[in-house]
């Protein structure tokens, strides 16, 4: 089947249906096949695979990654789309649609209805809810081989930034305890219908086997993590005492920096996630 990446063609298919773009989707096509090409490679797929797609729209991508794949599951929000994918993928036999939220998916009975093989993920993100999406597949327990995603560029560079850069966060250290990030590259507001306002970009994050550091409890560390840069301009010590779910007393915390070699009026934003593993495991013993 001939490509849909092209805004010739997406306009016609939009405007056959009379498809609405919903701002609550955070819809926004990409029509450039060099582009497209781009990040079907990145993602590395083969026959060997089955992909998970998050938000295939009108079936631009599903199209070039039912080429490749074994099987591509894409999962849809917007049911005013599913008629258009019904359309433009009934060439493909290997691609199962779903009309669903992927936040209230069982992306782990997926797994098991399908061998339990582990699945590639590929996704052109909405901006509102890309983070939502990124730590529900990172925390799960579905197995997955790899997130190859469209986000917003800044939130792309965040990923996979290090301590004392001004983009380094707890989306930074949470991202960087699961899986390697690699940035693939940035897409302009041209490649998509309509155009966002900000640039794009593609990063791939390839999932550990085993995370890059030992830690006695990983979601009290990432509890520690989110309550340091809550606030950034407090000091580390200041903010984990004044997160009243945690239950430190300010000795506790600043006992544990000591012990450390770490200043008391340290902030969160200089630590790294080897050391932020460390901090739990002293405050949790």
């Amino acid at each position: 089947m001939q490509s849909i990446a092209t805004p010739t063609k997406t306009a016609e298919i939009v405007s056959r249906h009379n498809f609405m773009f919903r701002k609550k989707f955070g819809q926004n096509f990409l029509v450039d096949m060099s582009m497209l090409e781009k990040i079907v490679d990145s993602a590395e797929v083969t026959k060997e695979d089955i992909v998970l797609e998050i938000g295939p729209g009108i079936g631009t991508m599903t199209q070039a990654l039912a080429e490749r794949a074994g099987k591509v599951i894409a999962v849809e929000i917007d049911t005013a789309l599913i008629p258009i994918l019904k359309e433009t993928l009934q060439d493909y036999d290997n691609v199962t649609v779903i009309n669903e939220d992927i936040l209230k998916l069982d992306i782990d009975a997926l797994s098991k209805e399908n061998g339990g093989k582990p699945f590639k993920v590929v996704a052109n993100l909405p901006y509102y809810i890309t983070t939502p999406i990124i730590m529900a597949l990172l925390e799960g327990t579905a197995p997955i081989a790899s997130i190859t995603i469209m986000v917003q560029k800044e939130v792309a560079e965040r990923m996979q930034v290090g301590p004392g850069t001004k983009d380094y966060g707890a989306l930074s250290l949470a991202v960087q305890f699961y899986a390697k990030p690699e940035l693939v590259c940035t897409v302009p507001p041209e490649c998509f219908m309509p155009r966002p306002k900000v640039a794009s970009a593609v990063i791939c994050l390839k999932l550990y086997e085993t995370p890059p550091v030992e830690v006695r409890d990983a979601s009290h560390m990432f509890k520690l993590i989110r309550a340091s840069f809550n606030q950034r301009r407090k000091t580390l010590a200041n903010g984990l005492t004044g997160e009243p779910s945690l239950g430190l007393s300010r000795d506790m915390v600043t006992d544990a920096l000591t012990q450390m070699g770490l200043p008391e009026l340290v902030r969160g934003e200089t630590l790294t996630l080897a050391q932020f593993a460390q901090l739990s495991d002293l405050l949790t013993k």
